[in-house]
């Protein structure tokens, strides 16, 4: 099916940016993914060499897959500890569990080729070299939390499975509106996802907007969610113009009231921090300090 491009020029173009929806990167990348490969040639290369070699042949391939495996995990874990301002560190230290599994692979990998399995200070001395050129080249998990100081850990946990949950909502919206193929609904969207994002990222940083914010990241987000799959649906059938206007104006709506939602927190946040330094100031001057 032919996809119909928009732009300045365009019949229902326009000049003025609109937020996309967030561009994901993927924090993986080739260099990581390559690491699932010399397991192959190492077990390839051990059939001939006698069951003992080929039995720690197969272990280093089995164990290097685990460590390509984690290190995948663990650089995702470090990416979504990256984009938050508030983030509790990693439960699990994947890169640095791949980084010794690694070099525990190498070491088997070694032994399998050695022409005396009785000699182990090569296995082990490549196995070392390898451990420390892993951490070099993608470095350690994070080990410390950040943002957290002051804040209720219990009151962080119920936030990150709200924005968990309310994530998902907008993966889910973005797969629906690929089905519409249509742009303008879909820009819309993103600038939708957009301005929920910013209300995430808000309470996050302080868990004390979740009772209000709870309402729209989750009952009005799921409506939204169902909407979309609801629209594209009709809309890649029929390709009915005012479905798509109606669409358009829900987004337009919702928008606007999370928007709101957000300044609103943040302007309670700034009077919660007027009425701590009036408090400060009036315990000061009762101590005979005055500040200009």
């Amino acid at each position: 099916m032919a996809k119909r491009y928009g732009g300045k020029h365009s019949p229902d173009g326009s000049s003025q940016n609109t937020p996309l929806e967030r561009v994901e990167v993927d924090p993986v990348g080739g260099r990581a993914n390559v690491l699932f490969i010399p397991a192959i040639p190492l077990v390839a290369t051990s059939f001939n060499d006698g069951a003992l070699s080929l039995t720690a042949a197969l272990i280093g391939a089995g164990v290097w897959t685990l460590a390509a495996w984690l290190l995948r995990e663990g650089l995702q874990a470090e990416a979504e500890y990256n984009a938050r301002k508030v983030a509790r560190r990693p439960a699990l230290p994947r890169k640095i569990i791949s980084s010794v599994l690694t070099g525990v692979g190498t070491a088997f990998a070694v032994l399998a080729h050695l022409n005396s399995l009785g000699d182990i200070l090569a296995p082990v001395l490549f196995g070392l070299i390898t451990s420390g050129l892993h951490v070099a080249a993608f470095g350690l998990d994070p080990l410390k939390s950040k943002g957290m100081e002051g804040i209720d850990t219990f009151q962080q946990d119920r936030v990150a499975r709200v924005v968990d949950e309310a994530e998902k909502h907008l993966s889910a919206m973005s797969d629906a509106i690929r089905r519409s193929n249509d742009l303008t609904a879909a820009k819309r969207l993103g600038k939708f996802q957009h301005t929920a994002r910013k209300l995430i990222r808000t309470v996050e940083e302080d868990p004390r907007d979740l009772t209000a914010a709870r309402k729209y990241l989750g009952v009005y987000l799921r409506g939204a969610r169902d909407a979309t799959a609801k629209f594209a649906d009709i809309y890649s059938r029929t390709q009915d113009v005012q479905a798509r206007d109606d669409y358009i104006a829900l987004l337009d709506d919702l928008d606007q009231n999370f928007a709101a939602r957000n300044t609103k927190s943040l302007l309670e946040d700034r009077g919660d921090l007027t009425v701590e330094i009036d408090v400060l100031r009036e315990r000061l001057s009762r101590e005979g300090v005055r500040l200009e």
